[in-house]
């Protein structure tokens, strides 16, 4: 559907299965795009210059304003979700989430909970095609030039709605180098040379034209739902359904997080 909507940078699906024999649950396998997938832990061994560092991200922020510069609903892509009221529900689901998964109390978490639902911004922005995990390691890179986007993966969690969820959620995984060491193992953004957050926010807004005034809110609730994750995961460790020793520091992450979060919206800024 992409693709006949003019967009190319999709690894080019090849035979979806739908047999749960086979894998234990439906797959489906795509074309293989070669080139590089920068990560957190590997990325700063590269020695990438701070240069290149930067117009890799602003190539990036462009890639997603030209995913919701699409028609959605010339192209049909707006089947893919229900646009209408799409933040509160999904804010009202990750507390949900948050609620059957808590293992221990966290102000910091109630406090993020309650401005999530305090704070709802009202519906001002067209919907636009969602990515919702758009950052480094979701996308491939020219090995000959580290700025040229030759493709964007991981489309699970792809609808339509309100673009500046996506933005607040590619936020919230933008670690800059003042932020603290669990932050930045999520991606490789505090390195030399990439945007400040703020400054993806201003490339954005300039790119796209949209309004971003109300861009804490998004950023926050991106801070929130990865601390919901976190805590899906640390809640398995803790009842003994999964063994990775890796998971015990899990629940000091979702602390950070939510302390993050907490901070942005004392300061009034991200």
């Amino acid at each position: 559907m992409l693709q006949q909507a003019g967009y190319h940078k999709i690894p080019e699906p090849v035979a979806f299965c739908d047999e749960e024999l086979v894998m234990g649950y439906p797959f489906y396998v795509m074309t293989r795009v070669p080139g590089v997938i920068l990560r957190a832990h590997t990325a700063p061994k590269l020695g990438i210059a701070p240069d290149v560092m930067r117009r890799l991200s602003e190539s990036l922020i462009d890639e997603l304003v030209a995913l919701h510069g699409l028609d959605i609903q010339q192209t049909g892509l707006i089947a893919l979700g229900k646009p209408d009221g799409y933040v509160q529900r999904q804010v009202s689901g990750w507390h949900k989430r948050y609620g059957a998964a808590q293992t221990d109390a966290i102000a910091d978490m109630d406090t993020l909970s309650r401005y999530l639902t305090d704070k709802l911004p009202p519906e001002h922005l067209a919907p636009t095609l969602l990515h919702n995990d758009f950052k480094y390691d979701n996308v491939v890179l020219n090995p000959d030039d580290l700025t040229d986007i030759r493709a964007v993966l991981d489309w699970e969690m792809c609808t339509v709605g309100d673009p500046l969820m996506d933005l607040g959620t590619s936020l919230s995984y933008w670690a800059e180098a003042k932020d603290d060491a669990f932050r930045q193992t999520f991606n490789l953004t505090w390195l030399p040379g990439n945007l400040t957050r703020q400054e993806v926010a201003h490339r954005y807004a300039d790119r796209s034209g949209r309004d971003v005034s109300s861009l804490l809110y998004y950023y926050v609730f991106g801070l929130f739902k990865n601390a919901v994750v976190l805590q899906q995961i640390y809640g398995r460790y803790k009842k003994g359904l999964t063994q990775d020793p890796r998971f015990a520091a899990l629940g000091q992450g979702v602390r950070v997080l939510a302390r993050a979060g907490v901070q942005a919206v004392e300061t009034e800024t991200f």
